[in-house]
Order: structure tokens, then C-alpha cells, then sequence
């Protein structure tokens, strides 16, 4: 779900070459050092989303929670399922007064979602290399 999920949301935004050539294998490694950290969505027994949550990564927010994935299959969009498990991320986070989010730069899609969810830009960029260069930006929601 993972491997597939990053090929249906990023085609276009990352190298071809790159989400071409992702295993199962290598998502499904990933996805085992944080399962007390993982959200999951199913419809019936198939899994159609995930969330990974946790305390901040980033040195400049030490005290802020961090939600570090949440993917949804492409047939599942506009269902919910990510407000749900975005709703479940954050609660968990309850202790936490700011919680952050990285998203490519051009992943106009999720963008939308997290704005309509109250995350706002901070400014904030990275550049990673997934077959070729991308941007990050960062998003944090303040509690009220």
C-alpha cells in the first residue's frame, strides 16, 4: 500500500525512475521501525491508508509533534479516510501546542488538504534527492 500509494501521489513530482523502481520490500522495512507510531485504514481487510506520527524531528521545534506520513490509495481519495487519520494523528499529539508536516513543494493535492486542516507554511525548505532534486516545505498548526 505504501510503495503503491507514493506511486499514485507523486508521479510527476519525484523521478519516474525513482518510483519505478520502489519494493515492497523497501516500504514494508520502513513501515516496521515505527509500528507503535502507525495509524492504519482499512476497508474491510485491505489497508487504504496509513499515518506515521511522533514527536518532532526538527531541531528548531523541539517541543512540537510531528506528523511524518500519512498516505491514502488513490481510489480512496476524497472518502475521509485521511481526515480520519489525520484527526487520530493530531489527538495523539494532544500534548504537544504546535504539530508540523513536510510535503513536496508541488504536491498541490496534499497542500490543499493540510490548509483545509488548518496547517498554514512556515517558511521553512528542504531539499531532498529522490532521482532528482525535490523541495520540501514545512506546515505547522498551532493549537488554539
Amino acid at each position: 500500500m505504501h510503495c503503491t500509494s507514493w506511486q499514485e501521489a507523486y508521479r510527476g513530482i519525484v523521478s519516474d525512475r525513482y518510483l519505478d523502481t520502489m519494493t515492497v520490500e523497501a516500504t514494508t522495512a520502513r513501515a516496521r521501525k515505527f509500528p507503535e507510531n502507525t495509524l492504519i485504514a482499512k476497508d474491510k481487510d485491505k489497508v487504504v491508508g496509513f499515518a506515521v506520527y511522533g514527536p518532532s524531528r526538527d531541531e528548531d521545534l523541539p517541543d512540537a509533534g510531528e506528523v511524518d506520513a500519512i498516505y491514502i490509495l488513490s481510489e480512496y481519495y476524497d472518502r475521509k479516510v485521511g481526515y480520519r487519520l489525520m484527526n487520530e494523528a493530531v489527538s495523539r499529539l494532544k500534548e504537544c501546542n504546535t504539530v508540523f508536516l513536510w510535503v513536496f513543494e508541488k504536491n498541490e493535492r496534499a497542500i490543499r488538504f493540510y490548509h483545509r486542516y488548518g496547517f498554514e507554511f512556515d517558511g521553512c525548505k528542504k531539499e531532498w534527492n529522490l532521482g532528482g532534486p525535490v523541495t520540501l516545505v514545512r506546515m505547522i498548526k498551532k493549537r488554539e
